[in-house]
């Protein structure tokens, strides 16, 4: 990649798949980005670009990418593979372009407090992915035709759509009386199915009916 090929894509601002870095300053929160992107559709990261998109590079660029280059290889699992590369502003200063692409080993995750913590991207910000993105996401490893049977809470499920447009998980489990876990289930199921469109969100993810 050139410094204009740079420039062109910080010029069109942070978006579903680019995040800009001043530097590697906290590399255990940056993965989260790396892995969001690598969960929804791939994309590029750059270090060394302010958020506004000025391309400001930074002294030292080989030290910030050995220090991404450890916390990828070390704190996201399963194992991700990312290309990087060094572009120079000057004798001093370059920026550090990382390609991340969408993995096929899906979904990606850090360990926290414990417990697997996995991220996707909407639009241009990264957040915590739900139960339902997570199943969603290893279902789509390996798409294959899912049969469900059209019952009595997926008759109240499809009433509740079309009387509101969407629904949550809360809203469906209380709506069809059963457990968060038996509602979950059923949402993955159909959106597996392409029946629904899980719609990721910073605060609770909804459901529509697919087009």
């Amino acid at each position: 990649m050139t410094l204009q090929e740079v420039k062109e894509l910080a010029g069109k601002g942070e978006g579903l798949q680019i995040e800009f870095k001043k530097k590697a300053a906290y590399p255990e929160k940056i993965v989260r980005e790396v892995i969001a992107l690598a969960n929804t559709q791939g994309g590029t990261l750059l270090i060394g670009v302010d958020d506004d998109g000025t391309v400001s590079g930074q002294r030292f660029i080989e030290e910030e990418i050995f220090v991404m280059d450890k916390a990828i290889r070390t704190l996201i699992f399963p194992p991700l593979q990312v290309e990087v590369a060094t572009v120079k502003l000057s004798e001093k200063k370059g920026v550090a372009v990382f390609r991340i692409p969408h993995s096929p080993d899906r979904p990606h995750y850090l360990w926290a407090e414990e417990k697997k913590v996995s991220y996707i991207r909407v639009q241009d910000r990264t957040v915590q992915a739900s139960r339902e993105v997570w199943e969603l996401l290893r279902k789509s490893r390996v798409p294959k035709d899912t049969v469900f049977t059209y019952g009595k809470k997926e008759e109240v499920l499809m009433k509740f759509l079309e009387e509101r447009g969407r629904i949550t998980l809360k809203e469906f489990s209380k709506a069809a009386r059963i457990p968060f876990y038996m509602a979950s289930k059923t949402l993955v199921r159909l959106a597996a199915a392409n029946v629904l469109q899980l719609h990721p969100q910073e605060s609770e993810d909804f459901f529509t009916l697919k087009d």
